[in-house]
């Protein structure tokens, strides 16, 4: 009996915290400090400074929509930590589930596969990520790196040029061609 009242209880509780009709809250709106933030990114003087802002924006980025959300982001990313994939993409397809309008949950999935060598996987949760949040640096790139690993030079080129104009300070820069130069 107790979990049929909590199976009725439990839409009330979404719909009074303004849920979708998937039950997912309205994602958090970070647009506003993170356009700060990549401002400060472009405008970094060192590495060290560059790693301190872009640590910021992995923070707005991974703060889920409500409680259970940040459950589900929260064991997935111990479970990616830990090396065990599996469970890390069943909690990450717990939360594409539950939240699909959080673009962060399919940039972990896309990470864990990346790192399970599944470069084609990554790509669509990738893309969705990149157009529920744009300037998802993390996101653009993991596209890149995706694009290199499957061959595909020419768009992964185009992929690090978007996410180099976000921030100049990525790693992955070395990876840059000059624009023009045959790939």
């Amino acid at each position: 009996m107790r979990h049929l009242v909590f199976s009725l209880t439990l839409p009330f509780a979404f719909m009074a915290q303004g849920a979708f009709a998937d039950g997912c809250p309205e994602v958090p709106d970070h647009s506003s400090a993170l356009n700060g933030l990549i401002t400060q990114l472009q405008g970094a003087e060192t590495d060290q400074q560059a790693r301190e802002i872009s640590n910021q924006m992995w923070a707005l980025w991974a703060e889920a929509p409500d409680e259970p959300s940040q459950e589900i982001l929260n064991e997935g990313m111990r479970a990616r930590e830990g090396y065990d994939f599996l469970r890390a993409l069943d909690r990450f397809d717990a939360l594409v589930g539950y939240c699909p309008h959080y673009a962060e949950g399919y940039n972990q999935r896309a990470f864990v596969n990346f790192l399970r060598q599944d470069f084609a996987a990554a790509l669509p949760d990738l893309e969705r990520a990149l157009e529920l949040n744009p300037r998802h640096i993390g996101a653009l790139s993991g596209r890149a790196l995706s694009l290199f690993a499957l061959g595909r030079e020419a768009e992964a080129q185009d992929a690090l040029r978007a996410a180099l104009a976000l921030n100049p300070w990525l790693p992955e820069r070395h990876m840059l061609r000059p624009s023009g130069q045959d790939l």
